[in-house]
């Protein structure tokens, strides 16, 4: 709501009148004027001789000699309906004046967020473009659609940490590293190919759950973390990026993945999950895009949900990073989420593999992690091996075959 107020001295208007005006409209939040700013508007409406022209001070000192008087006198004879009134467009014009700062806050945030994002986006693919070499493509691989369709689940690589476990007997129960990484990396690419081998496969799925590097979200990772969490992110997707290149050398890849908690970067103090949309996630797909550029044996498929969806043998499956409690009661969770029929849900984040059978058909595949046993599993008294799954489905059969990839 706006307040038309006339700043020019009306014919029958006297000097103390005008003045009264102007400052109790200023007083009362109407006109938007330092005391300073009004003083010169009067000064030049009242004063023709600028060396007469009185500081703002004067000015307030009678309107408070005058507002004064107004309280103690005039302002018990004017009716209650008139101070409703003056009270009633404050108000409307306070509203006004919040409506229109919360509109420019919400406008500067939505521009902020929205130039951020493909700011980061845009850096990130290009220094990765220019510090990434790609290779001739491998020649291309004819696929043979069969029953039986291979699917390798990685999880949890929580690549950067460094750390060493002992027992009671001063031996080392698990240790980690981004060399015991590449070497555990190595040990999963050597039994895959004995899997497609031994399946007669020409095609798999490979899902990575999450994870991906040790990120930071917690003070205390400062002792155990190598690089920074954008370094971490670009060696991984770079060393992954090449991974998947040389295995599609021997077999065709259909790669998907999804973020766990600690691939959110976690910038200026940020909670859990406050910058989903800012994740090592994004610069891990970029350098794994551009390490396979025109690979004709490799295809990276991105839902839209942020998860991984895709139907293997005729059965949906979901994959999740796996922060739930339950993972059979969060499959029907899901089912009725997205109105999709999910056969199986599949996750990682507890560390260890498990399977529970949900019904015909129909089941949650819980994927160990690359890691193994860390401080934190230590302190809970939870300890599992570092193992990757490679599951085997069968068209109407469902899941008919798993096998574990021990890494420590």
């Amino acid at each position: 709501m706006s307040v038309y107020v006339n700043f020019q001295k009306s014919p029958d208007e006297s000097e103390l009148q005008y003045i009264w005006r102007l400052c109790s409209a200023k007083d009362s939040g109407v006109i938007e004027l330092t005391w300073q700013e009004l003083a010169e508007m009067l000064n030049k409406q009242l004063i023709d001789d600028e060396e007469d022209y009185l500081g703002e001070s004067a000015y307030r000192k009678k309107y408070q000699q005058a507002k004064a008087f107004y309280d103690e006198v005039f302002s018990k004879m004017i009716s209650d309906e008139y101070h409703s009134q003056i009270s009633s467009m404050r108000r409307e014009l306070q509203k006004e004046r919040y409506k229109l700062q919360t509109e420019k806050l919400e406008y500067n945030r939505w521009l902020r967020e929205d130039a951020r994002d493909e700011l980061f986006e845009e850096k990130v693919i290009e220094a990765i473009t220019k510090n990434t070499k790609v290779s001739e493509p491998p020649k291309t691989i004819e696929v043979v659609h069969g029953k039986r369709v291979g699917v390798l689940c990685l999880a949890d690589c929580h690549f950067g940490k460094e750390y060493k476990i002992y027992g009671l007997f001063n031996e080392i129960i698990n240790e980690y590293s981004p060399e015991i990484f590449y070497s555990r990396m190595e040990q999963i690419y050597n039994e895959t190919i004995e899997q497609i081998e031994k399946e007669n496969l020409s095609v798999i799925h490979i899902y990575n759950l999450g994870d991906s590097v040790e990120g930071f979200i917690r003070n205390s990772q400062l002792w155990s973390l190598r690089y920074g969490v954008i370094d971490s992110a670009t060696i991984f997707g770079n060393y992954m990026g090449d991974w998947l290149r040389k295995l599609s050398e021997k077999v065709s890849i259909i790669y998907f993945q999804t973020d766990g908690n600690h691939d959110e970067l976690r910038l200026l103090d940020g909670k859990k999950g406050q910058h989903l949309c800012e994740s090592a996630g994004k610069i891990i797909k970029n350098c794994i895009v551009l390490k396979n550029e025109g690979n004709p044996n490799f295809q990276y498929v991105e839902n839209k949900t942020g998860l991984i969806f895709d139907n293997v043998c005729g059965y949906n499956i979901l994959g999740i990073h796996g922060e739930v409690k339950d993972l059979s009661k969060a499959i029907q969770e899901y089912d009725n989420l997205y109105d999709t029929k999910i056969s199986y849900l599949i996750g990682g984040h507890k560390h260890h593999g498990e399977f529970k059978n949900c019904g015909v058909r129909k089941g949650c595949i819980g994927v160990g992690s690359i890691i193994g046993s860390d401080e934190f599993s230590m302190t809970i008294r939870q300890c599992a091996d570092a193992t990757a799954s490679f599951l085997v489905f069968e068209e109407g059969k469902g899941k008919v075959d798993e096998h574990t990839y021990v890494l420590n």
